[in-house]
């Protein structure tokens, strides 16, 4: 067995490890440390009255958490995990209803507090 065999071998193996890793996922999905972040700040708006349902949807370029007031409206936003532009305007966004970008943040809790300030009021 000559020398250059093996070397050829890992280096195809290599290679192949290398386009793999290069390769976007099948699916984005959101992590559990995420989701945890999403249902805490859904769960304060729902308990305030503002909010009563909501959807995950996975894809192969973004995953998106949308709040509806009503089940049967669009969605008041929509939260999404965008991470091909992690490195440019941030990995996730907030889009209104009119589906316009109202924040982007590289953090998902950086991102949440634009609820907290925006719409949790007391009422007299």
């Amino acid at each position: 067995m000559s020398p250059s065999k093996p070397l050829i071998i890992v280096a195809n193996a290599f290679e192949r490890e290398r386009k793999l890793e290069c390769q976007a996922p099948a699916r984005i999905m959101w992590t559990r440390a995420e989701l945890t972040d999403l249902l805490g700040c859904y769960g304060r708006h729902v308990a305030a009255g503002i909010w009563r349902d909501y959807a995950i949807d996975d894809g192969t370029e973004h995953a998106s958490f949308s709040v509806f007031r009503h089940s049967s409206e669009v969605p008041l936003y929509i939260i999404e995990k965008i991470p091909a532009l992690r490195r440019k305007q941030g990995e996730y966004c907030v889009r209104g209803i009119d589906r316009r970008v109202l924040r982007r943040g590289h953090t998902l809790d950086a991102l949440l507090r634009f609820f907290d300030r925006k719409s949790l009021r007391v009422l007299s």
